[in-house]
């Protein structure tokens, strides 16, 4: 798991990603973190949501040491296991690429004891509270029978708080388990000392909890409901905050177990062979029958078929693919048979490199985060001290022993840092994995904080608000003469060229007329055209100048149609046979079905768009007008796009910027936004903050208001994680919180967080 920066000479430094146990609030995160930030040319993030630490070190540091260092802490770390994404499994899997998938069965193997545990605490502390609270069911001694009932809840079920604590304790240091200890047993050990050194023990004492508000003889008090409530109330809110973190991360667990598990590879001599993926190597042919999935990325050598790439992009409508078209591994072949040859393995491959983008994002922090963290970090000292000053403070002003330890109790139980800690990784955690199953793929916290502030979007033309290949948009005929003849005859004469736009008249030809005729006497005229026989007619295709070398004319009808086709941008081409001018196809580079939508809605969120093109600026202003777009910048050089960012960033503006070709990446860069089309290069998706692995602009509307709403979440749950503990602390103090209820209020927080957090799974993209 361990990775050394490309280069490193001695003492450069490597990274390696460390699974963290025993965590059970932000205070032992912030804990570990302060540690490991202590060693000598380290750094260390830990992510108590993740359970993880990310930590870069020098290369006179080992990963013992940094395991060591998290040992002496009181806590236990080890390298994940090495991630398995299908073909990702294989050399180089283990670079990061994600969560271990070993993750999820150990999260259960957690829960079940916690389950347990907390099934009993609720069992046995039901009729204890009950007694408690319904004079009713006070039957004589019925004291007794709670003490019996509460012992095992104390012991048994709080266990898991006790140890934690003595193992803090023995290292010096005070946690959340701390609190929860030291309130449930003061509770507990109080009632034990009243029951039998006491008046509790009599039949005729008033139950406890009119005591606990109305006494201040602290003699015949117990507070046996009080220490079964809190641990029933905390372990229930431990084992919710359990589950939903596991929620909060399956999108990740599930995008790693998209790949293919096994590949059929075809030898040389033509046999076939079935192998795990993690045996594929690149430039290795392997076969994809219909309703498998393909193993690794790579490209179509053999068959065509519709491939269902929906699981990585969002995208629910199939794919066309063909000889020479790239598929992309875990994507599913839903037509026929295809040969395809491994282009990327491994960590290389489309699926890890998300996987890995999207753990990335999930371990990053957000200033705001940052400043909790510190908080947690001092939180528990600063509580326990809080709540001996308010036993203090009660016993100064005479208010009687009771009444002072009703209050200090409530105190260390209330106060929760666990919400502080969880505010902005559960959020990260759902967010991004939500943006991952729609095809978004977000790189950290900080870019959630730009989508808010942007005002301006920046399209580039080609491949992003186009198609990036030519297409025939339209056929003009002349009089007599139908489309599906001039298709047939011209798309058969351009079915030989390889010319660009000679594809795309045969691409559209083949599309409307089905199979085309094998043409005769063939010839490329260069900068004119093609000629040749096609079913006995002497047909050319091209410029208007090559029918003006064989004394042919367009008609008028025929020249007008060339010259709207020229004004908009598009090339016109001219299509005769026979000695006569026949008709007039328009070719150029479509703008996408979706592009049109996606603009009003970039504007519903507030963004104004500019077109940025190095076409010339009669088909950039014919492509805005088509899409909604009225500032155009065209004709513009690739070296010149980041001085178009920056002008209208001196202007003011916050800029976004999408993207998908090389030429793109330094603007993607520049911008305080980069938003990478995932069909585009490797440097455009290296230079975005925000990749959309589907070619569809809309998306790019779907990530901002994402990333919008992520953030939202994170902030919503840090108003809540501050504003419940700055206003639960003095309630508690002024003795205004029975210690059960304070429990419960605890519990409910970080539950609280975590599930406004879960929220973002129901996100929806704007209706298609």
């Amino acid at each position: 798991m361990t990775t050394t920066a490309p280069g490193a000479a001695s003492g450069a430094a490597a990274d390696v990603e460390l699974a963290i146990g025993g965590m059970t609030c932000a205070s032992c995160a912030a804990r570990i973190e302060k540690k490991l930030n202590r060693m000598e040319g380290v750094e260390a993030t830990v992510n108590y949501a993740t359970e993880k630490a990310k930590v870069t070190f020098r290369e006179d540091v080992s990963v013992a040491d940094l395991i060591a260092t998290v040992e002496a802490t009181g806590y236990t770390a080890e390298e994940p296991a090495p991630v398995r994404t299908g073909a990702g499994a294989g050399a180089g899997a283990d670079d990061g690429a994600g969560a271990d998938d070993g993750g999820a069965g150990r999260a259960a193997d957690e829960l079940r004891p916690l389950r347990q545990r907390l099934l009993t605490a609720i069992a046995l502390a039901v009729p204890v509270i009950a007694m408690s609270m319904v004079p009713a069911l006070q039957f004589e001694y019925w004291q007794w029978l709670s003490l019996t009932l509460t012992a095992p809840v104390v012991t048994y079920a709080a266990w898991p708080f006790h140890r934690a604590a003595w193992t803090n304790a023995r290292h010096g240091a005070a946690t959340m388990d701390t609190l929860i200890s030291v309130g449930t047993s003061a509770a507990f050990l109080w009632s034990v000392w009243a029951l039998f050194f006491g008046t509790a023990g009599h039949p005729g004492m008033t139950h406890p909890f009119e005591l606990t508000i109305g006494r201040s003889d602290g003699s015949g008090n117990i507070y046996l409901e009080a220490a079964a409530g809190v641990t029933a109330f905390i372990l229930a809110g431990r084992y919710f905050e359990a589950r939903s973190k596991r929620k909060a991360g399956a999108a990740l667990r599930a995008l790693l177990e998209l790949g293919a598990k096994d590949v059929t590879v075809l030898d040389p001599d033509g046999s076939e062979r079935t192998v795990p993926t993690s045996e594929l190597a690149v430039g290795d042919r392997f076969l994809v029958r219909p309703g498998e999935k393909i193993a690794t990325d790579g490209t179509v050598v053999e068959g065509s078929s519709a491939v269902d790439a929906s699981m990585l992009t969002g995208e629910s409508v199939p794919v066309e693919v063909a000889p020479g078209d790239a598929v992309t591994g875990a994507t599913l072949n839903a037509g026929g048979r295809l040969v395809v040859e491994a282009s990327r393995v491994g960590a290389d491959t489309q699926l890890a490199r998300m996987a890995r983008l999207v753990e990335d994002a999930q371990n990053g922090k957000a200033a705001a985060q940052r400043l909790a963290d510190r908080i947690s970090a001092v939180f528990v000292p600063v509580v326990i001290g809080l709540a001996l000053a308010t036993l203090g403070v009660w016993l100064a002003t005479g208010s009687g022993l009771t009444a002072a330890f009703t209050a200090a109790v409530a105190v260390l139980i209330i106060a929760c840092p666990c919400a502080l800690g969880l505010a902005t990784p559960t959020a990260l955690m759902v967010g991004t994995g939500r943006g991952a199953q729609l095809g978004i793929l977000i790189k950290g916290p900080e870019v959630l904080e730009t989508t808010r502030k942007v005002d301006t979007i920046v399209l580039d033309k080609t491949g992003t608000v186009t198609t990036g290949r030519m297409t025939l948009l339209a056929v003009h005929t002349a009089d007599g003469v139908t489309r599906p003849q001039v298709l047939r005859l011209a798309g058969a004469l351009e079915h030989s060229s390889e010319h660009p736009i000679a594809r795309a008249v045969a691409e559209g030809a083949t599309a409307e007329v089905g199979t085309l005729p094998a043409p005769e006497d063939f010839a490329n005229l260069a900068g004119l055209g093609v000629q040749g026989v096609v079913e006995g007619h002497a047909v050319l295709v091209g410029r208007e100048k090559l029918l003006a070398e064989w004394a042919m004319a367009l008609t008028p009808a025929l020249t007008k149609a060339k010259e709207r086709a020229e004004a908009a941008g598009r090339t016109a081409i001219a299509v005769a046979w026979d000695g006569e001018a026949r008709a007039v196809l328009e070719v150029a580079d479509a703008v996408k079905e979706t592009s049109a939508e996606a603009i009003e809605r970039l504007r519903a969120l507030g963004l104004t768009p500019i077109l940025l093109t190095g076409d010339n600026r009669a088909v950039a202003e014919a492509v805005a007008a088509e899409v909604g777009i009225e500032k155009v910048y065209a004709e513009v050089m690739p070296q010149d796009k980041v001085d178009v960012v920056k002008s209208l960033q001196a202007e003011g503006r916050s800029v976004a910027m999408v993207g998908d070709g090389v030429n793109d990446a330094a603007a993607l860069a520049q911008a305080d936004l980069g938003l990478a089309m995932g069909t585009g290069t490797d440097a455009a998706i290296e230079a975005g903050d925000l990749t959309l692995v589907r070619g569809d602009l809309r998306a790019a509307a779907d990530a901002i208001r994402l990333s919008r709403r992520t953030l939202g979440t994170i902030r919503s749950n840090l108003f809540w994680a501050f504003a419940y503990n700055v206003a639960a602390l003095p309630l508690a103090a002024a003795g205004l919180l029975n210690p059960m209820i304070a429990g419960a209020a605890m519990a409910f927080s970080s539950v609280f967080v975590v599930g406004n957090s879960l929220r973002l799974r129901r996100f929806r993209p704007t209706e298609n």
